[in-house]
C-alpha cells in the first residue's frame, strides 16, 4: 500500500467512553468539517449473549445505545476507547484538537497524526467485496455485518 493520499488522525482517550460523551465528541468533530471518514474503536458489544448460562438471550448493556450525530441516528456496536478519522487536508487538524479540548473536559486525551485506516483493498478485500469495492469504505465494515453508516456532509 502507497502513503495516504487524505491524513489520518486518531483521538486517543485514557478510558472508555460512554455512548453520551461519544455523542457529544462526534458531533464536535464532524461540525468542524473536513471530515471524510470515521471509525469508531474498541470492545465488541454484541446484540445477544453469546456464551454462558444467558447465551441467546438480548444483552442488555448501557453502552449500546443510539446516539445521534447530527440529523442521523447510529447504533453504537462498540464501547469506543479510540476514534480514528480521516480528513480532507493537515488544515483541519488544529480544529479537531480544538473539538475535543472542548469535549473531553474531566479527562485526558491525545491526537496522534498518522495511518490508521486501509487506503487502498488487499487481497483479502478483494475476496470479501469483489473486484468493483468501493474504495470508500475498505476497511470500515464487514461483509455480513451491518454496515458502515453514511452521513451526508455540508458539501
Amino acid at each position: 500500500m502507497t502513503d495516504a493520499k487524505y491524513p489520518q488522525v486518531r483521538v486517543v482517550t485514557e478510558r472508555l467512553l460512554n455512548p453520551d460523551t461519544v455523542e457529544r465528541i462526534i458531533n464536535l468533530i464532524v461540525a468542524t468539517g473536513g471530515v471524510r471518514r470515521v471509525i469508531l474503536n474498541g470492545p465488541r458489544i454484541p446484540a445477544v449473549v453469546s456464551v454462558g448460562p444467558a447465551k441467546g438471550s438480548r444483552n442488555i448493556h448501557d453502552m449500546r445505545k443510539i446516539i445521534k450525530i447530527g440529523e442521523q441516528d447510529v447504533q453504537l456496536e462498540v464501547h469506543v476507547g479510540t476514534i480514528v478519522l480521516e480528513l480532507e487536508n493537515r488544515d483541519f487538524i488544529p480544529a479537531i484538537r480544538e473539538a475535543c479540548e472542548k469535549g473531553f473536559t474531566t479527562f485526558s486525551f491525545y491526537l496522534q497524526e498518522g495511518r490508521y485506516m486501509k487506503t487502498e483493498p488487499s487481497l483479502v478485500d478483494y475476496a470479501k467485496y469483489g473486484p468493483d469495492a468501493d474504495k470508500d469504505i475498505i476497511g470500515l465494515a464487514e461483509p455480513g455485518k451491518s454496515g458502515p453508516v453514511i452521513l451526508q456532509g455540508t458539501k
